[in-house]
């Protein structure tokens, strides 16, 4: 059960709006891509579909509404996962009725899809992050950072778009069929990964959140979107004459890249040469005398003993 009160109403209705109404914007490509006694069947499918998305989304939704005030985004990567699945899954679908019917370019109602999916992907994304929300973070200067993260992850998400757009656009000259099944499938996979990873730094470090720290998707992004995606529009560029590949993000991924390596660097020489605590008796000053436990000084009067307590003579003890 989720504790009354817990849960945000506001964020539940913004992320289910931002997740049905693009959800109902590519059923409907696919639906207006059928033809004749098809486009009964596919709406079908479609609608059966929709309906088992709905129940696994109603609750859901609920457990991300509940945590969200808090450091913990286990729920939110699951809801992540389960978007992005059923999302590429019938944008998959969508790309093979456009690669089915190049002769209909219909480059307006692509262009629009790609636009669907760039505004929406990152959007829902900095919902299920929600840094205004997140109550541990009391300092701002932390939130602050927290975004400078967060802008990152946006950018590299519209990165991964702006290649998967490649297949359904229209083209001078298609790829070949390996080479649009990987790209799909690649995009696919860090589309459902590196978002989770992110989401998972967060969740782990806690109360304690330092943005600094969280280097894991920084090294992953480096590798797989900097530089494999920077690869993967030059070898379009100059194997198969793809006059899309976009300058702009082949120049935003030079400067991560370079940013990058200067972050990585400077991290390295952060870190703290930790030794072990002193000991103050070790260290305390050799001409101060002990007794007992105790620090005297100098021109303190030492204690005599008492000449009964010795036992000697004129005591009175024979």
């Amino acid at each position: 059960m989720v504790p009354p009160g817990s849960s945000s109403k506001a964020h539940m209705c913004l992320s289910t709006v931002v997740i049905l109404s693009s959800m109902a914007i590519i059923d409907s490509y696919l639906i207006q891509q059928s033809e004749g006694p098809r486009k009964l069947g596919t709406g079908i499918i479609v609608m059966v579909g929709d309906v088992c998305f709905l129940i696994a989304l109603r609750y859901t939704v609920v457990w991300v509404s509940a945590e969200v005030k808090t450091a913990k985004r286990d729920h939110t990567m699951i809801l992540w996962f389960l978007y992005i699945f059923v999302l590429e899954i019938k944008l998959y679908f969508v790309y093979q009725n456009y690669k089915a019917d190049r002769r209909n370019l219909g480059w307006l109602a692509r262009k629009a899809l790609t636009l669907v999916l760039s505004v929406c992907v990152p959007a829902l994304y900095l919902l299920l992050v929600a840094v205004d929300r997140m109550e541990h973070l009391n300092a701002s200067r932390k939130k602050e950072e927290l975004r400078s993260q967060l802008l990152w992850v946006v950018a590299d998400l519209l990165d991964i778009l702006d290649v998967q757009a490649n297949l359904w656009e229209p083209q001078k000259k298609g790829l070949p069929l390996w080479a649009e099944g990987l790209m799909f499938f690649y995009c696919y996979i860090l589309l459902l990964i590196l978002p989770c990873v992110s989401l998972s730094e967060i969740s782990m470090q806690g109360a304690h959140i330092l943005p600094h720290k969280m280097m894991l998707y920084s090294i992953l992004s480096f590798v797989s979107i900097n530089i494999v995606t920077t690869l993967i529009r030059g070898s379009n560029l100059f194997f198969f004459s793809d006059a899309r590949a976009s300058g702009v993000f082949m120049g935003k991924n030079v400067l991560a890249i370079a940013l990058k390596i200067c972050t990585f660097v400077q991290c390295r020489k952060r870190v703290p040469d930790v030794g072990p605590a002193p000991n103050p008796e070790l260290h305390r000053d050799v001409t101060t005398p002990y007794v007992s436990g105790n620090f005297l000084p100098l021109d303190a009067t030492w204690p005599v003993p008492h000449a009964a307590t010795l036992g000697g003579p004129g005591t009175g003890n024979t």
